[in-house]
């Protein structure tokens, strides 16, 4: 018992001392105690090899979710990579996107219904529901006369479909963009596929040339530069600014997009006339179709054929060829005079590449003294131009001597029209004849045929195409 109280006693002195302790540090920092006791308390010890425990996991765990959330374009990225390396990246990248929203339009906004039938057995009420899902501010009407151009659109037996929605991967994208930015409708964009079958060196008989087959009177007064050197009715991106504003002027003019598309191909003054002859009731393409040129008659049906074989190929079994360009370009802003020579013998570049990228260079020249010009590269190539520009540039003698003198290019001028087209499955000799605006014995002069009969792979010189 009495050990007892010895030990309580010394308990209790030691207890006495810690709290004369603890309130001699509390007058000599009060203020600094009471705000780290009670506002930001300490926090729990931990030693190291806990800290390593607790982080490594959630760290995993946060980083496997990332990956399944947000997916990596390439490994490549993860290392230091050349500016070229950069640009085939990119180009990839572009390629694939474009790939897949020319896919994705397709599945997500055109209905795709079974029908095993061939196009002559297709009721008419499929016809009519389709165009009816194809809601534009361009009325889409359905008649016999529709129906007749659909099955030309249609018809892979000339291949033409096939080539055109190949082309489109190309120039649709650049269409539409224009489209877009001027304000209207993006079914316009089937304008140029009765125009030049996207073709952009298309030229008819009467000397309309491009994409949208612009007379060069037209295009000069729509600011396109048409001269020896020269020729932007075959530049996809200028042509297609300058067709947006001619066609906000005809709609302006009569404020129905049929009335528009039928003035693009005759003229305002021939619907004028059709308007007059047929009364004043009359306020629609389908009022006037007698009274039009022959010709414009079958133009609005064909511009809504073209739209409805673009949009339904699928359902008509129509394959899509591979695109013959480079989906993924590059502009390049070219402030010195040169030859598409000088690029393709540098940068290893197909010069018959260049020319179908840049076709409004008539004479491969790039006449950029007083002005700058564009030059469109394939993606890939774009970095390596900035790096050797300057080498570029340096063999403008080699290259532009021989067009020092105008005489010669006058003789360049009728030496170039000429080139090499390859035969592709379901190609005829009419059939492209018609394409590149000759004729078959002409055709069949210029390569020296005793028959009509090709074969796939086969080269022909076409002598007239630009």
């Amino acid at each position: 018992m009495k050990r007892f109280w010895i030990i309580l006693s010394l308990a209790l002195l030691v207890g006495i001392c810690g709290q004369s302790a603890d309130a001699s540090a509390a007058k000599r920092k009060p203020r600094k105690k009471a705000r780290k006791t009670i506002v930001e308390p300490a926090p729990r010890a931990v030693e190291p090899a806990d800290t390593v425990k607790v982080e490594a996991v959630p760290v995993q765990d946060t980083v496997a979710k990332a990956e399944e959330v947000v997916p990596t374009y390439s490994t490549m990225l993860n290392i230091e990579l050349t500016p070229a390396q950069m640009d085939s990246l990119v180009a990839q990248w572009n390629e694939e996107q474009n790939a897949r929203a020319f896919d994705e339009f397709f599945s997500n906004f055109i209905s795709f219904d079974t029908n095993e039938e061939s196009a002559s057995e297709i009721p008419d009420s499929v016809y009519i529901e389709r165009l009816r899902a194809l809601v534009s501010p361009v009325q889409l009407p359905y008649n016999p006369i529709v129906k007749s151009y659909i099955a030309r659109y249609t018809d892979t037996r000339w291949g033409t479909i096939n080539r055109i929605l190949s082309r489109s991967q190309y120039y649709f994208p650049i269409i539409e963009d224009e489209l877009i930015k001027a304000g209207l409708p993006v079914e316009l964009r089937a304008l140029p596929i009765i125009e030049s079958a996207l073709s952009p060196t298309a030229v008819s008989v009467r000397g309309a040339a491009g994409l949208w087959q612009f007379m060069p009177s037209t295009g000069k007064s729509y600011g396109l530069e048409v001269n020896s050197l020269v020729d932007e009715r075959c530049d996809a991106v200028s042509s297609t600014r300058a067709a947006c504003r001619f066609l906000t002027d005809l709609y302006e003019i009569y404020h129905d997009w049929t009335l528009a598309i039928a003035a693009y191909n005759c003229g305002p003054g021939n619907v004028n006339k059709a308007l007059i002859r047929a009364g004043s009731d009359c306020r629609t393409f389908w009022d006037i179709y007698y009274y039009l040129p022959r010709e414009t008659r079958g133009y609005v049906p064909a511009f809504i054929a073209a739209s409805y074989a673009y949009a339904y190929h699928k359902q008509h079994n129509i394959e899509v060829e591979p695109s013959p360009l480079p989906v993924a370009t590059d502009t390049i802003r070219v402030n010195r005079i040169m030859h598409l020579g000088q690029v393709s013998s540098t940068l290893n570049i197909p010069i018959e590449l260049l020319r179908s990228l840049n076709p409004q260079y008539k004479l491969d020249i790039i006449p950029a003294t007083t002005k700058s010009y564009t030059l469109i590269l394939p993606q890939q190539f774009a970095s390596q131009y900035v790096e050797k520009e300057q080498e570029i540039f340096s063999k403008d003698s080699t290259y532009l001597k021989e067009y020092i003198n105008p005489a010669n290019i006058d003789r360049k001028r009728l030496e170039r029209p000429g080139f090499t087209y390859t035969v592709k499955k379901g190609d005829t000799l009419s059939g492209i004849a018609y394409r590149y605006r000759c004729s078959v014995k002409e055709l069949m002069r210029w390569n020296r045929l005793k028959s009509t009969k090709l074969r796939i792979g086969q080269k022909l010189r076409i002598e007239r195409a630009r």
